[in-house]
């Protein structure tokens, strides 16, 4: 007499529940996909509403409503050729500002012309107390290296309109693009002003009605990034006399690494 796990009955049981266990484990798979897909698609949109939100942010009304007021400016001294000259680069920044916010990521060459133009035209605003230099290491490849489209121009604008514009004398911004390896390279952000702890102070008592939320913005965006597969980005800032004690101003440190 055969043993009861030799009978027919009991080979169909077997049989049964190996179907079962192999329907339960694609069902659990499938359910695992599913939850994965949806979680992908909420954080892309949540990306996605972000980078608009940056978009807004670097469109703020100020820099729009400053812009124009110098062209206008330029204009009723009848310096046509300033005016010209201004109209044309805050045209093309506007153009730039709504192609990249497209985008998730441009070339760092496509980045350095949106801030270059940008700088450019603070610079025609603020004429001889603005300067600012950029400096990209010769062993990064700015026509193939990538960064996340319009993520350095909010930390610029604020080194131009926090740290610069409270300061009596002129003063410089500087961009720094540090090569690390093939898919790593560093970005410094640098200006020589008031520094940290007393932007914030002037920005906390400060009684105008528009708030910048750039900063809020742009460490969301850097933290979505960062649950992607693609970057891995850490993000510093600091008052400069913390780096060293005889500079001031504030230092932002970004560190890019880059899946291949």
């Amino acid at each position: 007499m055969p043993a009861w796990y030799q009978t027919l009955i009991a080979k169909i049981g077997f049989g049964l529940l190996a179907l079962f266990c192999l329907w339960l484990f694609f069902k659990i798979l499938k359910t695992r996909i599913r939850k994965k897909e949806e979680t992908k698609a909420q954080h892309e949109k949540k990306l996605a509403g972000l980078e608009l939100q940056a978009l807004r942010s670097q469109m703020n009304p100020h820099f729009v409503h400053n812009s124009l007021n110098a062209i206008q400016y330029f204009i009723q001294r009848n310096e046509v050729e300033l005016s010209e000259n201004y109209l044309s680069k805050f045209s093309q920044l506007i153009r730039l500002f709504f192609e990249y916010s497209r985008l998730q990521t441009v070339t760092i060459k496509e980045e350095l012309s949106l801030l270059k133009n940008y700088l450019e035209i603070e610079k025609l605003r603020f004429e001889e107390k603005l300067n600012f230099n950029i400096v990209v290491s010769e062993k990064i490849d700015v026509e193939e290296q990538t960064i996340p489209s319009m993520l350095l121009q909010p930390i610029v604008e604020n080194a131009v309109n926090h740290g610069l514009f409270h300061k009596k004398e002129s003063g410089i911004v500087t961009i720094k693009f540090i090569f690390i390896n093939d898919s790593s390279y560093e970005v410094l952000v640098e200006d020589d002003g008031i520094g940290v702890i007393k932007a914030k102070k002037l920005f906390n008592t400060s009684s105008k009605n528009y708030r910048s939320n750039s900063s809020l913005v742009l460490q969301e965006r850097i933290e979505l990034l960062n649950q992607s597969t693609n970057w891995n980005i850490e993000y510093s800032i600091k008052d400069c006399s913390e780096i060293d004690i005889e500079k001031t101003g504030t230092c932002v440190t970004l560190t890019f690494n880059q899946s291949l």
